[in-house]
């Protein structure tokens, strides 16, 4: 039942995620933070499969501290969004070839794969008696991303961007269970130019919201921004604390 929001103010960007780690109908922990500060002014909130959203956003955030460390400047917040939807996008569409193990380990090249266009794999399959053994999928990230972030010459900026690739650039956004109540309330209460005041008001609203409506709802979120002085962590609204493992 993953949340996670943000809306865009008065020369800053706000988002909010909440702090829930969980597998089927396990709460692994209550303290994962779901928001990856991606340079000195950019942030990138994740949902999705824990595995790809952890492994995702170290990956965009490593390729772009490659490009400022290449290139002496830092990528603008659009992109870098761009940057992100384009390598969701060829992974939507990459294939990964599995093959087993031939028997006797004779594998030989299996011209019948060919047919289809896909020249430039290394494809095998097994010719000791068997049926072939290749098998061919794709394998997309299953996660979804705000990214906000803070530019001199363009002021805060916050992008939506689905584990199909979509992106759009919006004042406002959510993704997950808790989006219902937060893209509602945010409908209702949201207008632009708000102080960050108001905006962390408003926040609050949204998690109020999410705690009294959502049937599983995360007890708890953390909440960051980012403006012309940097990305940083704001605040976290918790009513559950992880209990301290007892040494041995």
């Amino acid at each position: 039942m993953e949340c996670v929001f943000g809306l865009v103010g008065n020369d800053f960007a706000i988002v909010a995620a909440d702090t829930s780690a969980v597998h089927s109908i396990l709460v692994h922990k209550s303290n994962e933070d779901k928001i990856m500060i991606l340079d000195s002014h950019k942030l990138i909130a994740a949902s999705g499969e824990s595995g790809d959203r952890v492994q995702f956003t170290e990956y965009v955030q490593k390729n772009v501290a490659l490009y400022q460390f290449r290139n002496g400047i830092p990528l603008t917040t659009a992109a870098a969004a761009n940057f992100t939807r384009g390598e969701l996008a060829t992974a939507l569409r990459k294939a990964s070839i599995f093959v087993a193990v031939a028997i006797y380990n004779k594998a030989l090249p299996c011209p019948g794969l060919y047919k289809g266009g896909i020249t430039s794999l290394p494809v095998y399959c097994i010719t000791h008696r068997t049926r072939d053994a290749a098998l061919l999928i794709s394998n997309p990230y299953f996660v979804n991303i705000l990214l906000a972030g803070y530019d001199k010459e363009t002021g805060p900026s916050l992008f939506y961007i689905d584990y199909i690739a979509t992106l759009h650039k919006v004042d406002k956004g959510a993704f997950g269970y808790g989006s219902y109540f937060s893209l509602a309330m945010m409908d209702r209460h949201y207008k632009s130019g708000m102080t960050v005041e108001e905006a962390i008001d408003l926040v609050d609203k949204c998690i109020m919201e999410i705690r009294s409506r959502l049937v599983v709802a995360p007890p708890n979120f953390v909440i960051k921004i980012v403006d012309k002085d940097g990305a940083r962590e704001y605040a976290w609204r918790e009513s559950v604390k992880d209990a301290a493992v007892p040494s041995a």
